[in-house]
């Protein structure tokens, strides 16, 4: 019984860092692109002696506000937050779970004290599905705010 919620602790640490990666891949992503493309529009603006450079600056910055306007609509960095949280709930569960059954001789391995765990395993996924849909709820911030 130990063995199997100690698989279902490693999956859900798996599962946290999956997604953690994912997430915090398109922030990064995302906030470089919009940097880069906010500094390029700025240099070809001050080039505006060309009329293609000045048509490229204000599609340039046309896709920073695009870009602007993604980014807390999905929320990565948020979620990546949320997911590194996760993955460390799931991390001292499985610690906390290898620990009594190093130090507890397999007959004494009660149920009362794996259903502990177990809870704890529960609750750590009864926090992230509330929270993910305490994020996904929450307004997207307009760009003129």
């Amino acid at each position: 019984m130990a063995v199997l919620l100690l698989g279902k602790i490693r999956n859900g640490n798996e599962y946290a860092h999956t997604k953690k990666r994912r997430f915090r891949w398109r922030s990064s992503a995302i906030k470089m692109l919009t940097l880069a493309l906010s500094a390029a529009s700025t240099i070809i603006l001050g080039l505006q002696s060309l009329n293609v450079w000045a048509g490229l600056a204000f599609a340039l910055v046309a896709l920073v506000t695009v870009l602007g306007a993604v980014e807390p609509f999905f929320n990565w960095r948020s979620r990546w937050v949320l997911m590194e949280e996760t993955q460390y709930r799931f991390q001292r569960l499985a610690d906390d779970l290898e620990y009594l059954m190093a130090t507890t001789a397999p007959s004494d391995l009660t149920h009362a004290r794996i259903d502990d765990i177990f809870r704890g395993y529960q609750d750590i996924w009864g926090d992230l599905s509330r929270t993910w849909l305490e994020h996904r709820r929450e307004p997207t911030p307009s760009l003129g705010a």
